[in-house]
This record gives structure tokens, sequence and C-alpha cells, in this order.
């Protein structure tokens, strides 16, 4: 018996999945995970995302979800130290699978901090493979200061 239930991740969720985040050894935020960065992936990519919550209804486990609609892509899954080893983790990638596995979505990756040992560690177990043939490369793109919103619209 599992002594979590799943639910979708929601905005108002915010502010407890950020503090599991920023309690996690390896995870790393910046300003793609402010609430409105948050708040837009979550609408484009509705119901994937999923949080763990106790007996208690407190978040002890959290993991974003989307897809472009080719591959699928997860993101910051974190269980609570106190909370890790009761399948919590397992289950949160299981179910974000299942429902990109419904949409068609025949892959799905994910990124690692290079020094993360515990993250690979764990995802290695659960059956996934490390590429060592892709490079990730990357550009930060600057918002238009034209725009009257700041952004690049």
């Amino acid at each position: 018996m599992n002594n979590f239930n799943l639910r979708p991740l929601i905005i108002a969720d915010y502010d407890a999945v950020y503090a599991l985040w920023q309690q996690t050894e390896g995870m790393g935020l910046n300003d793609s995970d402010t609430r409105e960065a948050i708040a837009a992936f979550l609408e484009r990519n509705p119901g994937l995302s999923a949080v763990a919550c106790d007996t208690n209804n407190q978040i002890v486990g959290a993991i974003l979800c989307g897809h472009d609609g080719r591959r699928g892509y997860l993101h910051h899954l974190a269980v609570a130290r106190t909370h890790r080893k009761q399948g919590i983790g397992r289950t949160l990638v299981d179910s974000c699978l299942e429902k990109l596995a419904a949409l068609k979505i025949k892959k799905c990756n994910l990124f690692l901090f290079a020094n993360n040992t515990e993250g690979r560690t764990f995802w290695l177990h659960q059956d996934w493979s490390a590429r060592e043939d892709i490079v990730l490369v990357q550009k930060e793109l600057k918002p238009d200061k034209s725009a009257p919103c700041g952004c690049s619209c």
C-alpha cells in the first residue's frame, strides 16, 4: 500500500514545489522556473505534470512533463529526502510516461547535470539509457526590448 497519492500539478502548488526543488541536490533552478514560466509550461502541457502527496496532503514529490509533439521531456523530478525509497519517483515517472504514450509520443528525454551522480544512478536503475553520442547545444534568447511587454512576441 502506498502512503502517497498522485494528482496533476497545478500552479497553486508552485510555492511548495519550488521549495522542494530548492532542497533537492543536483537540481538547477533559474529564470525558467519562475511562477510565470511554470504556469506557461503547465498551460502548454495540460495534465501531464504531477505531484505526490503524503497522507497529510503535503507535497512530497513533483515532476514536470511536457512534449513538443514528437518527443517527451521530463524536468525537475524531486522527492523529499524523508520520503525516498518508497517508489514515489518511479510512480511519478511512470505516470508521465503513460500520459505521453497515450498522446502517441514514442520517446522521452531528460537532462541531468554531469555531476549529478545520484540522479544518474536513479535514471539508469529505471532502465533509461545515457546517450554519450549527443552533445547539448544551447542559445539564450534575449527578449525584444522594443515590444511593449518586453517579451519576444
